[in-house]
């Protein structure tokens, strides 16, 4: 086995990575009232032990119902302050770092009973199709989450992150204008197509592209399927998945980020490609895949008390040796295991990722 592709470099614009190993944005909800500083050890670790890109946890935009906890991860106010120390402490490890700005939008924390400070919001005040919760966003709210996008992203440039990422799968807020069942909307911000279902989102890529400027890298994290639903799907073929993306690429997306159950599961009839696969062939853009990287079974099976499994990684590096997508982001193994991506690249054994492990981090 041959896993020399996963560990060439990497570059797009200010983003620079070492290799093509990428650890996952996991939810973990160990920032006490969203404050950054436990992570910089735990980053730090894994940069050492060899991945190239740490993703953060996703960092909640400037907006009382952005989270799902009251430990989400911020990416303002008081936690701007201990930010410089995480980051330093991954780049001084030989490793990038690139937040991710997320909102929930009204999905819940699985299990949770937490009540956020202010109304869950969402496009039409549901958390899955048919179960309402919380309030529809309003114009004036909309603007106000714009704001807070731009704010975050401004943010992350100027605290010297090697880039930004925006989260617009799962589920979450933006996600949710996308989808025909969660977003119900009659105004310029609904509609029955998905080109018209995605003008807010595609309003916030703009919006963060004219604030970082032209040579900040700008990813888009995105997924056909939601939390409420693995089986939804937005486009059903690669016309309608060109149809759906060019306009971010116009809008300034430099890397699409895809989440898939499993990295290797083919994304259209006919065709073995996988979503990556497919976004990268009809954009034109470098993508990143995750979803069971490493591991045997989706990621979901970690949610059933599975152990993860290590699987041959000859697949992922072939697939990615013969451009099919760019990087690989792995939850999983580099949670349960910060040496990982060293371990691969030596031929090390990797032990199992133990249920403990894995239900400490959930997907972002």
């Amino acid at each position: 086995m041959s896993v020399a592709a996963l560990f060439e470099p990497f570059a797009c614009k200010s983003l620079r990575s070492a290799n093509r190993i990428a650890m996952a944005s996991m939810a973990r909800w160990a920032t006490p009232r969203g404050d950054p500083a436990p992570l910089a050890d735990f980053y730090r670790r894994r940069a050492e032990g060899g991945t190239g890109l740490i993703f953060t946890e996703g960092a909640i935009i400037d907006r009382p119902a952005a989270g799902n906890d009251p430990d989400s991860l911020r990416l303002f106010g008081e936690a701007l302050a201990n930010w410089p120390a995480v980051i330093a402490a991954v780049h001084d490890a030989g490793g990038a770092i690139v937040p991710q700005l997320w909102h929930c939008g009204a999905t819940a924390k699985p299990g949770s009973r937490w009540r956020s400070p202010a109304p869950f919001e969402s496009p039409s005040g549901l958390q899955a199709p048919g179960m309402a919760r919380g309030e529809a966003l309003t114009e004036a709210a909309l603007d106000d989450i714009l704001a807070a996008f731009v704010a975050a992203a401004e943010a992350a440039r100027r605290l010297g992150f090697d880039g930004v990422e925006i989260h617009a799968g799962h589920g979450y807020l933006l996600d949710q204008f996308f989808w025909a069942l969660t977003n119900l909307r009659s105004d310029a911000w609904g509609g029955p197509t998905l080109a018209e279902r995605s003008r807010f989102p595609l309003a916030v890529v703009k919006a963060v592209r004219a604030a970082v400027g032209p040579d900040f890298a700008l990813l888009l994290r995105i997924s056909q399927w939601k939390s409420a639903d693995l089986a939804a799907r937005l486009v059903a073929s690669p016309q309608e998945l060109e149809a759906w993306l060019s306009p971010f690429v116009e809008a300034g997306v430099d890397v699409f980020n895809i989440s898939q159950l499993r990295w290797d599961q083919p994304e259209f009839d006919g065709s073995p490609l996988s979503l990556a696969g497919w976004v990268k062939r009809t954009t034109g853009r470098p993508t990143i895949v995750a979803g069971g990287v490493g591991v045997s079974g989706d990621f979901i099976s970690a949610f059933g008390g599975l152990t993860g499994e290590p699987e041959p990684l000859d697949g992922v590096a072939r697939a990615l040796d013969a451009g099919e997508f760019d990087m690989v982001a792995v939850g999983r193994g580099v949670l349960a295991d910060a040496d990982w991506a060293q371990r691969v690249r030596d031929g090390a054994t990797r032990s199992p990722c133990p249920p403990a492990k894995l239900l400490a981090g959930v997907a972002n």
